[in-house]
């Protein structure tokens, strides 16, 4: 599992020749780091003088999203390895004979529902990704002023996890013919960037205003 190796390790792997761990696994490991700056802000924050002026809503809210932002964070480790084999049934598929038109047929069906099965994985690394990032707005609002390099380091994580995920959903799509699905899924990608980038943008303007 590339996620119990040591950091060291698993850069000389992503280095290497081997096809994995890559930008899959790479986007869902920098989108839990994401998840665990924005942890770390909330471990930072609680107990201090200025989050006991807080009202308790927004404590509430810190709690709240500081849950569940773990939970990503545990969901985003996962897929570190589970995407280095995303692709494995659209590998099988293409070992498949295809001697005969029955069997060239099978083949095929098989390859698309691959592709399908592929771009599982880094869909949803993205869709974890895109949460982290709608849960970050208490922490960049009311966050220890002391760690608010933190917040904005983890939103952008958090951001380059989603568009690196997604850019893996695509290539996958590419290759999909069934055009219900590729434009339905096609439009859900358009939809997570845009507001991915809304979010960001939302976000790193608050960091930098509570920079100065």
């Amino acid at each position: 599992m590339f996620i119990k190796k040591s950091l060291e390790e698993y850069i000389k792997n992503v280095a290497s020749g081997d096809p994995t761990p890559g930008g899959g696994s790479v986007s869902a490991l920098v989108g839990s780091l994401g998840a665990a700056l924005t942890s770390m802000v909330k471990n930072l924050t609680v107990g201090k003088k200025a989050y006991e002026e807080l009202p308790d809503e927004i404590k509430r809210k810190i709690s709240d999203n500081a849950k569940e932002i773990e939970s990503l964070m545990e969901d985003l480790k996962n897929i570190v390895d589970e995407d280095t084999k995303a692709f494995d049934k659209v590998m099988e598929a293409l070992k498949l004979p295809k001697e005969t038109e029955e069997q060239k047929a099978i083949r095929s069906k098989a390859i698309q529902d691959g592709y399908k099965v592929a771009l599982e994985v880094p869909l949803r690394c993205a869709e974890k990704c895109l949460r982290v990032l709608e849960l970050q707005d208490v922490f960049a609002e009311y966050g220890n002023v002391n760690a608010i390099t933190d917040v904005g380091v983890g939103t952008l994580l958090a951001y380059a996890g989603l568009e690196g995920a997604l850019f893996n959903v695509i290539i996958n799509l590419n290759s999909i013919k069934d055009q219900e699905f590729k434009d339905k899924t096609s439009q859900k990608v358009e939809n997570m960037l845009n507001e991915g980038k809304k979010l960001r943008d939302e976000l790193l303007k608050v960091v930098y205003e509570r920079l100065r």
